[in-house]
């Protein structure tokens, strides 16, 4: 079913609450009547955050023809009798007070703030026609794997592996009991890419679902195409931002390996 979609309009939205729920995550809860429309179905799409060039939510300043700086997240939860929608931001402060303003807003909101939202944008979902599902994320594309993981086939089987910067940040994901949730504590030193690797390979078609960072897509990409040779059908892969660039300068790099890709 087409999802109902309206890129250009911002709908201004309120913090209704607050909380950091593990040391790296911080969920907010944002309530408006304006995004009823999104609906159920819009849990696992993304959103566009709406900032000033100087990291204000304050948009309706901008000069006429200025476009505000958008940032990327997920909607991991949908409530239809308050028009809510719950989103998950990792914590992590820059020193470069030109970037970092949807972590930095996320930290320091409260309820009462406001901000403006785009989308939504349609999530991808897994292909269905597989024998087994095979899903990898890093902390930002948690939200969206828990969606994903929770709308496979009760009778799916396979595996979830997930990075965490710490033990703390580990929760708990609803998911069939034939799919393996492995955790990959970056303290301790498990990468993501190491376990993906390290889980047995499973007879049958396999099914990919796979976001994180750059350097580790574009080296699970190299696992799954190439070395295991799984057909463009059966795998969404995607790099959800790159170490050290900001969202602005991962879109070019992004841009620019999906057409080297073609």
């Amino acid at each position: 079913m087409q999802k109902n979609q309206n890129k250009r309009s911002a709908y201004p939205l309120t913090v209704i609450s607050t909380e950091q729920v593990s040391p790296s995550i911080q969920r907010i809860t944002l309530q408006g009547d304006a995004i009823a429309h999104f609906g159920k179905q819009s849990e696992g799409d993304y959103i566009k955050l709406l900032f000033s060039p100087e990291g204000s939510t304050h948009i309706a300043d901008l000069e006429e023809g200025a476009r505000p700086l958008m940032r990327t997240y997920t909607i991991r939860e949908f409530d239809e009798q308050n028009n809510s929608i719950v989103v998950d931001f990792v914590r992590h402060i820059t020193q470069d007070p030109t970037s970092g303003f949807a972590a930095r807003w996320s930290v320091n909101a409260k309820a009462g703030d406001t901000i403006s939202i785009a989308g939504p944008g349609q999530g991808q979902s897994i292909n269905p026609n597989s024998d087994w599902v095979f899903l990898a994320a890093d902390m930002t594309s948690l939200p969206a794997l828990a969606v994903t993981l929770a709308n496979l086939n009760e009778k799916s089987r396979g595996y979830a592996v997930i990075e965490v910067n710490e033990h703390e940040d580990v929760q708990t994901l609803q998911a069939p009991e034939g799919v393996k949730v492995i955790w990959a504590i970056a303290e301790y030193g498990d990468k993501l890419v190491e376990l993906v690797k390290a889980q047995a390979w499973l007879d049958g078609q396999c099914a990919v679902w796979c976001a994180c960072e750059f350097d580790s897509m574009k080296a699970l990409r190299q696992y799954f195409r190439n070395d295991k040779e799984i057909d463009r059908d059966f795998i969404y892969i995607s790099s959800y931002w790159k170490n050290g660039v900001t969202e602005d300068g991962h879109k070019v790099i992004k841009r620019q390996d999906a057409e080297a890709q073609h």
